[in-house]
């Protein structure tokens, strides 16, 4: 996972009021990563606001209020679809809800509440092999996915470019590319099929 995947998300879950815990400093690579360090982020919101309704396993912004803290693992394979096929000869991608990892998470902020959350570029666009994918990913133990895709537009709408984000090189980056009209605002598509008479 490269630095710009974990800003990408850490910028998001700061933007709505979390505290960002990046538990490894350090890079992986002569041996593999034991299940505690497959966790990219802890995150803890004191803001978050209580609900009996279980969270939507697509998770957005409206549903993010709800989680109080929770593991992150971001996975930017952003030439994949998380596909059952995918999702199936890659068990690696499931070792941060593994039990080591969920209990060392636990003791850094509390078991109470602990949402598994993966982040993932996308999950496939037919509803039916989505649905598959869903279930794959519930039956291993995630609670939530966030795509990449959702963060970013919500991180480009948010951003000003009257505003000079010197302390944040991503949303620095954002504010220039908005302002030289690189990335426009979303434009409502209308799907319109010429007549022929």
């Amino acid at each position: 996972m490269s630095a710009v995947d974990e800003s990408i998300v850490r910028e998001y879950f700061e933007a709505h009021g979390f505290l960002v815990c990046q538990r490894r400093k350090y890079v992986v690579q002569a041996r593999q990563k034991t299940a505690d360090e497959e966790i990219n982020l802890i995150v803890l919101n004191p803001r978050a606001v209580a609900s009996d309704a279980a969270l939507d396993f697509e998770i957005t912004s409206s549903v993010l209020k709800h989680v109080s803290r929770a593991i992150v693992a971001v996975k930017g394979w952003h030439t994949e679809v998380f596909a059952p096929g995918v999702l199936t000869h890659q068990p690696k991608i499931f070792r941060f809800v593994e039990k080591s990892a969920v209990e060392e998470a636990q003791r850094i902020v509390g078991g109470h509440g602990l949402v598994k959350i993966l982040v993932v570029p996308g999950l496939p666009r037919n509803a039916k092999v989505r649905q598959q994918s869903v279930d794959v990913l519930k039956a291993k133990g995630v609670d939530g996915v966030i795509s990449f895709r959702s963060m970013l537009q919500e991180l480009i709408a948010d951003v000003h470019t009257n505003r000079n984000y010197q302390k944040s090189d991503l949303l620095q980056i954002l504010r220039l590319l908005k302002t030289y009209g690189l990335l426009r605002e979303p434009q409502l598509e209308l799907n319109l099929k010429s007549r022929k008479k």
